[in-house]
Order: C-alpha cells, then sequence, then structure tokens
C-alpha cells in the first residue's frame, strides 16, 4: 500500500473574485476517469496519474492584515509544524501562501478537512482560518512589480542553521536584466528578518524566478550534493525557453547568509529548454530545444517533487493550451511579431478582448510528470538540459470551480501554485 498523494484545491471565499483549489491525490486506486484526459509511460518505480485520488477542495479565508486572496495563488508552500493547536481532523500542517497581487504579502493559513460540492458551489466548502495574517516579509528588497512572479518554499534549518525557514523569489513579467530574486525569512511573518535578494548565478530570471520546491534528499545526496532547493520559472514567449526550466541551489551554502546582491554560484541546472546567452535575458532557442507539445499560450506556474511508497515524480502544474494558438488578442485578432514598424497593426478589440499576449482556443488545469533519473541524468552532465521530455500528462478540468477562460475576470490562466506534504503524500494545488 501506498501512502495517499494528496492535491487540494485552495478555494477562496465565495465572495470573492477569484477561486483557489487544492487538489489532491492518492496512489494506489484509479480515480481518475474517462473524463480526465491522461497520457503515461509504465515504470514501476514512477508515480502515475491515475494513482492520484482527489479528496476535494476548501475555501480561503476572509482578508486580513491589510490584504486578501483576490487575483491571488502564485507562491504556496506547506509547513508540518502549523496550526499545531488544530483540530485532529487528518489535515495538520499549514499552508504559507502570497495574496492579492498587488499586494504580495504573505499569510499562513489552516488546511480544513477537504469537501466536494457536486455543483462546484464554493459555498459548500469548509474555509480555512488565518493563523498569522498578511504580512510582507521581503523588507523592501524589491521595488513594485508589474506581473509578479513569486515562489516561496519551507525548508527546516539547512547547515549552519538554527531555525526553519521560508525561502522567496520574485520577479516579474520584463525583466531585461540580471536582477537578485532569492531570498529567506523567518516564519514568524511578523518579525520576518528577511536576507537577500540573491541572484541565481548568471541565468536569466525568466528561468529562475518563479517556482521553488524541496528536492528530496536522498535524491540530492547522490545527483546534486548540498542541494535541497528547487527553483525554475516558464516563461511565456520563448524568452524563458522552449518548456518550463528547473534548477538546483543552496543558498545557505554560500553564507550564514550570503550578502544582499550576492551572485550564488552553487546552482545546478536540472531542466532548460534552450541555451543561455552570456548577458542576453532570453534564451537561445531550436526546435530541437522544445518540450513535446510545447504552445506558448502554456504557463507552468508550480511544482513539486513527489514521494510515496518507493515511487516519486517530479510535477510541475499549470494551464496548458490547446487548439489554435496566436499572439494578439483573445477574440482571435493576431498582431504581427515581425517587428517592422511598417507593417500595419490591427485595432486594439473592445473589452473584455483588449489584453494582448499569448493566447489559444483552449486551456485546461495541467500536470507533467518528469522522471528523476532523467533530471540525474542532466545533473551529472550525462544529457543536455532539454532532454528531459514528461513520461505521463493529466488534465484536471474535471475537477476545477471554474475550468477555462473567463474573459470579463481577465483570466487567462487556470492553476497556480502547488505545495507538498512529504510525510502524508499530499498535494495542494491552487485554482486561480
Amino acid at each position: 500500500m501506498f501512502t495517499p498523494i494528496t492535491s487540494r484545491p485552495a478555494t477562496v471565499d465565495a465572495r470573492v473574485f477569484f477561486s483557489g483549489v487544492l487538489l489532491i491525490c492518492s496512489l494506489g486506486s484509479t480515480l481518475f476517469g474517462p473524463f480526465t484526459r491522461c497520457a503515461e509511460a509504465a515504470s514501476g518505480d514512477l508515480i502515475q496519474p491515475r494513482e492520484l485520488q482527489y479528496l476535494g477542495a476548501f475555501r480561503l479565508p476572509d482578508a486580513s492584515g491589510g490584504s486578501n486572496w483576490e487575483y491571488s495563488g502564485y507562491a504556496m508552500t506547506y509547513y508540518p509544524g502549523g496550526d499545531a493547536e488544530g483540530p485532529d481532523d487528518g489535515f495538520p500542517g499549514s499552508l504559507f501562501a502570497v495574496g492579492h497581487d498587488h499586494h504580495q504579502m504573505v499569510a499562513e493559513i489552516s488546511i480544513p478537512a477537504p469537501k466536494t460540492s457536486r455543483t462546484k458551489n464554493a459555498a459548500e466548502l469548509n474555509a480555512a482560518d488565518t493563523l498569522q495574517p498578511f504580512r510582507d516579509i521581503r523588507g523592501g528588497q524589491f521595488a513594485e512589480l508589474e506581473i509578479p512572479r513569486a515562489g516561496l518554499e519551507y525548508l527546516p534549518p539547512q547547515g549552519d542553521q538554527r531555525t526553519a525557514k521560508l525561502h522567496y523569489c520574485w520577479g516579474q513579467h520584463f525583466q531585461e536584466q540580471l536582477t537578485p530574486s532569492h531570498g529567506w525569512s523567518e516564519l514568524d511573518l511578523s518579525r520576518p528578518q528577511p536576507a537577500g535578494p540573491w541572484q541565481i548565478g548568471d541565468f536569466s530570471n525568466y528561468v529562475t524566478n518563479d517556482y521553488l520546491f524541496e528536492i528530496p534528499a536522498d535524491w540530492a545526496a547522490k545527483y546534486a550534493p548540498g542541494l535541497r532547493l528547487a527553483t525554475g520559472r516558464f516563461r511565456d514567449g520563448q524568452w524563458g525557453g522552449l518548456g518550463p526550466a528547473l534548477l538546483g541551489i543552496a543558498p545557505w551554502t554560500e553564507g550564514a547568509p550570503p550578502a544582499p546582491g550576492a551572485v550564488l554560484r552553487n546552482v545546478k541546472p536540472l531542466m532548460m529548454y534552450g541555451r543561455p546567452v552570456p548577458g542576453a535575458a532570453e534564451l537561445a532557442v531550436s526546435p530541437e530545444h522544445a518540450i513535446r507539445d510545447f504552445r506558448e499560450s502554456d504557463e507552468w506556474s508550480g511544482g513539486a517533487w513527489l514521494t510515496a511508497g518507493g515511487k516519486s515524480a517530479v510535477v510541475l502544474v499549470g494551464t496548458k493550451g490547446t487548439g489554435k494558438c496566436w499572439y494578439g488578442f483573445s477574440n482571435g485578432v493576431v498582431y504581427p511579431l515581425s517587428g517592422d514598424e511598417d507593417e500595419p497593426t490591427p485595432a486594439v478589440p473592445d473589452w473584455p478582448h483588449d489584453q494582448r499576449g499569448w493566447w489559444s482556443e483552449r486551456v485546461e488545469g495541467f500536470f507533467l510528470f518528469f522522471d528523476p533519473r532523467e533530471l540525474a541524468e542532466v545533473a551529472q552532465g550525462k544529457q543536455p538540459t532539454w532532454a528531459p521530455q514528461p513520461y505521463a500528462t493529466m488534465s484536471i478540468d474535471r475537477y476545477l470551480y471554474r475550468p477555462g477562460y473567463d474573459y470579463q475576470r481577465g483570466k487567462m490562466n487556470v492553476l497556480g501554485a502547488c505545495a507538498f506534504d512529504r510525510a502524508r503524500a499530499r498535494l495542494y494545488v491552487m485554482e486561480r
């Protein structure tokens, strides 16, 4: 028997403009039926999509500390020591997460027992409690960010550290210069004592500063000694390559803490679908670098290194574009990309189709499953960084409360961040 892997939706209050959902996955039973599009390859020690059991969802709590959960879902991590005085309902621990997109503040919330709603009515779900209200943990390290990206990950003390840390990263949509983006804070949000920010080697911010998650100690010891933290990003438009990037880092090995603005050198690429170009923000790409079924309208926004019962998988969660893909506006109007100033450009459509970007006919909430052995080959220099390919994929639209685009609400992406409870093999995923 394998212990449950769970991935649940962190749903926001029904009164909130956007909702989030935590998906729960459990090994050993075939849960995802014919309505969930799923592709997988057989291997005895890899977690397969059919082994994930959906447990339900819950709502996020009310506003606190000057912020709220609207337009949220960018960063989240599980804390095993959280909510120690909470009910004995089988869901111990807590979640730290980033709230409103404009505020970029962090709160800690409880994990109520998940429920399902046949009619997908979020008001029927249990609501989380606020354990620590929203606070700004960054200490002025970052200026105002336009279209922010963020990551959070709890790790117990590493190296010479005496306390556990909230590791974080922040970035934004356009970052054409190398910019320090990573740091850590204490778990007491009222006294975060932030350290950083640090730059991840000479790598573009377009491959480093979105999702963060733990690398299991046994894998790290064998293939990337000391590197217990994975960091990465997917940047649309091919700027960050033709797929999601992932690198192993260990800031605690380069200072206690490293000095503000330090360039971290203990960095090892694990996945990168293009070639870094010295001094350039974007990667050099060619068709051979592409992840399978790449679309510019994809958005990979969270990750976790799943382990359960001797099986494992590196899973990235996000939004998968399907059907025709184009750059322009959501009503199908194409905007030219040639850069020729003399080429005519279309008029901007009326709201709600006036947001320019990468679009596709449809989007789905989607999981990509990677074999940790392929990442080990990259870490050891035996394969190029674009060699890993998903051995399985899974659409989870069947379980979402608000799947697909919602133009009136400005919703382009379906899923946000995720977090993993390794002791109980539970995966929590934000629905945006």
